[in-house]
């Protein structure tokens, strides 16, 4: 079986599914990789230290679509890259399914059997796999770097000869990786840092990472899912947690949104009379702007000024940090093929509930529960 790594064609990304460290851990399970040339150089992994690490270079895309069993790919394929596949083919990727059901249809047609890498369920043995959380946690480093850059404000208390320099204030939304991670950044960096999270459950966590957790009288029974994700609320929920949200978010110098809901937009946690209150020159970094965003006013990959505060919507924070953002996403996707390679020989058992956690579209067909119904309410 041969693994095939085109170079990314979304624009500005940086990212390669596989880094030459990582090639070994394929060709010693008997798989064979191909690359396209110059797949890594975004990520300053040259030609050269692929061919070192025992793989072969393909020319284009073309060529390396003509030749794989199976594609690793970072971001969902273009239409013109499924018609470059070859029938059958295996095809891992974050997948971005939920808005993308035409490209469930082109896979289907193709019979590709399609991996989405964000349905990888969050069970221990799943962890090594869990690509969702590895990008996570770069954006939550990377949102409070950009603040701090934006902000016309020490993070740290400064004693100086002039006076004392009060410490930012960071306020952040949301409480799964990319905000523990944002939590622990700002905290490193000197600010006073709270939190909230509509799960109650994670309040120790929040705390263990040195932020103060932030209470709201809300009901949160339910709030979170089966996997660990938070749950959609009721729009009287949302309106309840807007008011109390106000004054909080009026206190404090930075707001880190990351509220996002699996398959769904983003709720609006902040709007526009609440960026009235805010204090001229803050900064949110809106982590959820690729959905809509937690803000009233975001722009998905723009920075947009709003009643003198900076609303900062950027959606490529992990290919921002792209030689780690590799390293890990490369893990993620190794482990994740090799638990379905036993001595060299690659199958989909569909008995392994991380296989058929993540198994999108197979043998023709969309399979996956939650997908599948959105096909048929679309009529396909």
């Amino acid at each position: 079986m041969l693994v095939a790594v085109p170079k990314e064609i979304f624009p500005d990304e940086n990212r390669v599914a596989l880094i030459p460290s990582a090639v070994s851990s394929l060709t010693k399970a008997g798989l064979e990789v191909l690359m396209e040339s110059g797949a890594g150089a975004a990520c300053h992994h040259a030609d050269a230290a692929y061919e070192e690490a025992g793989a072969k270079l393909a020319p284009d895309a073309q060529a390396l679509y003509q030749a794989a069993d199976i594609v690793f790919k970072v971001r969902p394929p273009e239409p013109n890259e499924v018609e470059q596949m070859r029938e059958g083919t295996v095809l891992v990727c974050l997948m971005d399914a939920f808005f993308k059901l035409d490209l469930m249809n082109q896979l289907a047609a193709k019979k590709i059997s399609g991996f989405g890498l964000e349905f990888v369920p969050r069970i221990s043995r799943a962890q090594s796999m869990d690509v969702l959380s590895s990008m996570a946690a770069i954006a939550g480093y990377r949102a409070v770097i950009e603040a701090a850059e934006r902000l016309p404000k020490y993070f740290p208390m400064l004693m100086t000869s002039a006076g004392t320099i009060a410490p930012a204030r960071v306020f952040v939304i949301g409480a799964g990786v990319a905000g523990l991670m944002a939590i622990a950044t700002a905290k490193r960096l000197g600010a006073v840092v709270e939190a909230y999270d509509t799960r109650p459950v994670v309040k120790e966590q929040v705390e263990s990472v040195g932020a103060k957790f932030v209470e709201f009288d809300l009901e949160t029974a339910g709030a979170e899912d089966k996997g660990g994700y938070a749950k959609a609320q009721s729009d009287e929920f949302y309106r309840k947690q807007r008011e109390q949200m106000k004054a909080k978010v009026a206190s404090v110098d930075v707001v880190i949104t990351t509220a996002a809901i699996p398959g769904k937009q983003a709720p609006v946690l902040i709007t526009d009379d609440m960026l009235q209150a805010m204090q001229p020159g803050s900064v949110i970094v809106d982590l959820a702007a690729e959905r809509g965003g937690n803000t009233e006013g975001a722009e998905a990959g723009q920075v947009v000024e709003k009643h003198g505060i900076s609303i900062v919507g950027y959606t490529d924070y992990p290919s921002r940090s792209a030689i780690h953002a590799s390293q890990l996403f490369a893990k993620n996707i190794t482990t994740f093929l090799l638990n379905m390679v036993k001595e060299g020989e690659f199958a989909i058992d569909l008995e392994d509930e991380i296989v058929k956690g993540a198994l999108l579209v197979h043998g023709g067909e969309v399979v996956h529960e939650m997908i599948k119904p959105l096909m048929e309410q679309k009529g396909e």
